[in-house]
């Protein structure tokens, strides 16, 4: 289970990472006046703003939420170890050297 929650927890990683990517800074609209506008026609006529902000919010929550649980799993103490499946074999108790 671990393994499966690691490999979804990448995987959100590299999708936040391309979202926030995606994202213009805040000195982007400038751009709009120079023709730069009709871009924002493939997210709808709110512009990719909003689309992108509710995106990357869940993606954030589901980020925040696998690291949590991975943390949550990770400080549980182990019960059994490898050492611990092997048997036990008690050695043969040797007889003390006499002394004279």
């Amino acid at each position: 289970m671990t393994g499966i929650l690691i490999a979804i927890h990448v995987f959100v990683c590299v999708i936040l990472i391309m979202i926030v990517l995606l994202q213009g800074g805040r000195g982007a609209e400038i751009g709009a006046v120079f023709g730069g506008g009709a871009s924002t026609t493939l997210f709808g006529s709110a512009g990719p703003a909003s689309f992108l902000n509710k995106v990357t919010t869940v993606v954030a929550i589901i980020f925040m939420l696998s690291s949590l649980f991975l943390t949550f799993l990770a400080s549980r103490p182990v019960t059994k170890t490898v050492v611990d499946k092997v048997p036990q074999q008690e050695a043969p108790a040797t007889p003390a050297p006499e002394k004279k």
